[in-house]
């Protein structure tokens, strides 16, 4: 610890053996009536002239600056909603709380009662007439003309830098009105909210590596779920008929920018539906709910303008192909043809692609995903990496898929679910063949979730959307930890 810090939480520790050598000790304090917050107090006063107010308004927070001038001063209290500023005035006060007040620290909270006016400069301001510390900063916080900005230190003490970072607060403050939003949204047209197991004896409803654990007394292993799909189909067979969930998914996979182990979506089936209606359902959804956060159809996305307004377009993986590298994938019959083709456009890692609509998918996601900038839906799939999507009618080396794409990223995937429980037990086995040859990204056979299929699945259309992607695009934030509270760090070994 630098000498300066010591000397620093030295003196706070001082200063707080003074408050109690006094009578002041913050930790006997259990609770504080507060009736204001700083937003409310702005409010209410927001038109009143010169002359004080007689109401007595009670406000608390932390005081993040203090300004003495002789026998007055002034401080800074920062709530969850703003600023507010205090006034103490020894007369107003006396003796006994005016020395608490000078050996009152930044970063202390404190509770204060007083009557509300307008300084010479405009700003409203509660003078004071009692006061207590009711907790006591023994840590010095980060100096306030450079604040917390080391990415590292707010990741692993994501409380400081809530704490000192108005933007940070308000990007969290945010992301809880968005999911309340979709909640209330999804409420609204008639979904059932559900939960679903987290810990789950056989992993399903996505491609992805799980995470392995083991129950000691069942004593089995466990998988942490990669997606509720399968769990929210059964409701569906068992007549809920409309269900959601926003919940936590894992997959043992890289972090990045815009992916991460442990993420938040929110994933909906209904009955009697297919994916169109769902397109529908989704840009509906996430129209609204970007309205109200952002509040206008354009808006900035780091350097880029993102433009909501509506109809997001439809268009076919193949279509997308085809315009963006002049390939036309229906002559890719073979996989050896389809790798062919993905190597003279520069695709990577497709040595290991067993059929060509993996290829296809890798082409996709390297060549094409990268332009698809303003919302747009990409339909029609690949049979190969949609185990549980119906075939497109017309089409059945294809099925009845979307993805949505906003900046370049996936932000939902929909079928028309696969309700045929024969030929979802003859995919689960090409899925298995696929694993058997190395593909560790594949479907394990399910024979309850078979077996719930043959007690009838009506026509159904299903949607993951992620949430932690959506609030990086509407609170503006350039990495997903921004809008993960905690995220997961390498072991701090300084």
């Amino acid at each position: 610890m630098p000498e300066q810090d010591s000397d620093l939480k030295a003196q706070l520790r001082k200063n707080l053996e003074n408050m109690q050598r006094e009578g002041f000790d913050p930790y006997k304090i259990y609770r504080y009536d507060r009736t204001h917050s700083s937003a409310k107090v702005a409010e209410e006063y927001a038109d009143m002239g010169s002359e004080r107010s007689t109401d007595v308004v009670s406000v608390a927070g932390r005081i993040m600056a203090k300004r003495i001038h002789g026998k007055a001063g002034f401080a800074d209290l920062v709530d969850r909603n703003g600023k507010i500023q205090l006034y103490f005035r020894m007369n107003d006060i006396g003796d006994k709380q005016w020395k608490l007040f000078q050996t009152m620290d930044r970063g202390d909270i404190v509770g204060s009662k007083g009557n509300v006016f307008r300084t010479k400069t405009g700003e409203i301001t509660v003078a004071v007439t009692e006061f207590q510390v009711l907790s006591k900063a023994l840590t010095p916080l980060p100096e306030k003309f450079h604040g917390l900005q080391d990415v590292q230190m707010r990741y692993r003490q994501r409380y400081l830098d809530l704490l000192m970072n108005e933007d940070v607060r308000s990007r969290f403050i945010k992301r809880s009105r968005m999911i309340a939003f979709i909640r209330d949204w999804l409420n609204e047209k008639g979904f059932i909210e559900v939960e679903t197991p987290i810990l789950q004896p056989l992993y399903g409803g996505a491609l992805a590596k799980p995470f392995v654990t083991h129950h000691n007394y069942l004593d089995i292993d466990l998988y942490l779920r990669i997606a509720p799909e399968l769990y929210h189909k059964r409701c569906i067979v068992g007549t809920l008929e409309a269900v959601y969930e926003i919940g936590k998914n894992f997959r043992n996979e890289d972090i990045d920018a815009q992916h991460y182990p442990e993420y938040t979506s929110m994933e909906l089936y209904q009955a009697y539906v297919d994916y169109n209606d769902i397109m529908d359902l989704t840009e509906s959804l996430l129209y609204d709910t970007a309205m109200h956060i952002v509040g206008t159809e354009m808006f900035e996305y780091g350097e880029r303008t993102l433009n909501f307004a509506k109809p997001w377009p439809r268009i076919t993986m193949g279509e997308a192909i085809e315009k963006y590298t002049g390939l036309d994938v229906s002559t890719l019959d073979t996989v050896d043809k389809a790798k062919e083709a993905a190597r003279g456009l520069g695709v990577r890692d497709i040595d290991d692609c067993l059929d060509a609509g993996k290829v296809v998918s890798q082409i996709f996601d390297q060549k094409v995903q990268p332009e698809l900038i303003n919302p747009v839906f990409i339909i029609d799939h690949p049979i190969e990496v949609s185990p549980l999507a119906k075939r497109k009618r017309g089409a059945p080396h294809l099925v009845e898929r979307f993805e949505l794409f906003i900046n370049g990223w996936e932000f939902a995937n929909a079928f028309s679910e696969l309700n045929d429980p024969v030929e979802q037990e003859q995919r689960f086995r090409e899925q298995d063949r696929l694993k058997k040859g190395g593909d560790e990204e594949t479907h394990p056979i399910d024979t309850d979730y078979v077996r719930a299929l043959e007690y009838g699945l009506p026509p159904t259309g299903g949607l993951g959307i992620g949430i932690d992607r959506f609030a990086m695009i509407v609170t503006n934030a350039p990495s997903i930890k921004e809008v993960i509270l905690f995220p997961h760090m390498r072991p701090d070994i300084a």
